[in-house]
């Protein structure tokens, strides 16, 4: 019977730390405080100043002392914060590196103030017109960034007036940062959201909107009211979401049907609530390879101290560069480089794909090319590289003598 209490106690002290084990993997994080200074006058708003702040992260209030909150010497001890993060979505792997490691997340902190809105798809969240006593507190948005663009989050924390302990209301996630895809795919933006289900804002209605810009220009792509179970006229043509997922699991994330050069830009996915909103902000890169063709596909056959004209189209890609190279294989096996080529500027198609021309002359008196060989065309491009090849034939030679 002794034994088998031992059993029990030391089972019951192994959970135990397994527990804590789990509790302390949510990360320190280092996070810039960033606040706007009072105005000058005039409605002029002033310069931001920002201060080096601490948030230990938590999944449950845990009632640390102050003292496991020690502040170290170069951050303010007013600037040291709990956040309770009940999801856990804080403690991803991506935001806790191992101890010692040169690269950190990146995280900012700004003060928040709730207001509603006047946008047609999020008015119905507030049609009220009253501010709950809820919001009589401080509030912050965070934005925080995983290690190797794993991860985004965006977060509105809760604060009892004069308090440090900060609760997340709502967070907003995406796990493709930075998203690649071919023409003609089917692409799907990550984005999902939580909300603190002790809050009174929990089943008071949500809204969903994704934005697109592109070098300082930007459309709505798409945007839902949850309250109303409404979207907006604006959908663009083949942007969907998942509104099963939506409304059971949070699952914001935008699907595209069919990948094109003008998708290519940064997505910007919004959570709102009564009062309140999150987002975060995806790139998405179209990339696709080019298509090579050598004219002429058949090349004449040539007799030595003869010049001919070769020239390779790169057509179909996107983005802009692509690299060109020219190569001849002989009969031996061996290859050589050839520079003796230009490039014309590149032209766009209806479809916003490039095209660019290579254009190589081959002088057969400067060149011991022997019997001939095999000329290559070589197109290095982002989204991949292509090669495509001809036969070259020299009459009159009867031995090759490349030297390498």
């Amino acid at each position: 019977m002794t034994e088998l209490s031992t059993i029990y106690k030391l089972s019951l002290i192994a959970v135990t730390c397994f527990i804590q084990a789990c509790s302390s993997s949510c990360p320190v994080l280092e996070c810039w405080f960033v606040q706007e200074k009072a105005g000058r006058g005039g409605g002029l708003t002033g310069a931001t100043t920002q201060e080096k702040s601490l948030l230990h992260i938590r999944t449950e209030a845990d009632g640390q002392n102050d003292e496991s909150q020690r502040a170290p010497k170069d951050i303010n001890p007013e600037r040291v914060y709990s956040v309770i993060d009940p999801a856990g979505t804080l403690c991803h792997r991506s935001l806790n590196p191992p101890r010692g490691s040169v690269t950190k997340p990146q995280c900012e902190i700004n003060p928040f103030l709730p207001q509603p809105s006047s946008l047609d798809w999020v008015s119905s969240l507030t049609e009220s017109g009253l501010s709950p006593v809820y919001l009589q507190a401080e509030w912050f948005s965070s934005a925080f960034q995983g290690l190797n663009e794993q991860l985004a989050i965006s977060t509105i924390t809760r604060s009892p007036t004069g308090s440090k302990e900060h609760s997340v209301i709502l967070s907003v996630t995406t796990k493709t940062v930075s998203v690649k895809s071919r023409l003609g795919e089917p692409v799907q933006l990550d984005c999902g959201f939580w909300i603190n289900p002790s809050s009174p804002l929990y089943g008071a209605g949500f809204a969903v909107e994704w934005r697109y810009q592109f070098r300082g220009r930007g459309r709505l792509i798409l945007a839902y009211d949850g309250k109303t179970d409404r979207l907006a006229d604006t959908q663009e043509e083949g942007a969907t979401l998942d509104f099963e997922a939506l409304h059971e699991k949070g699952n914001a994330s935008l699907l595209l049907q069919e990948a094109k050069v003008l998708h290519s830009g940064t997505y910007i996915c919004t959570v709102y609530l009564p009062h309140l909103l999150a987002q975060v902000a995806l790139d998405l890169e179209i990339e696709e390879p080019p298509s090579l063709s050598i004219h002429p596909s058949t090349l004449p056959l040539a007799v030595p101290g003869q010049t001919i004209n070769v020239q390779c189209e790169a057509s179909g890609f996107a983005p802009l560069p692509v690299e060109f190279s020219w190569e001849i294989k002989g009969a031996d096996g061996k290859s050589k480089t050839l520079d003796s080529f230009s490039v014309t500027g590149h032209r766009q198609a209806w479809d916003r794909t490039f095209s660019q021309t290579s254009r190589l002359e081959i002088d057969t008196s400067k060149l011991d090319l022997g019997r001939g060989g095999e000329l290559t065309c070589v197109a290095a491009h982002a989204g991949g590289t292509r090669r495509t090849s001809v036969t070259l034939n020299v009459i009159g030679n009867v031995k090759q003598t490349w030297k390498t």
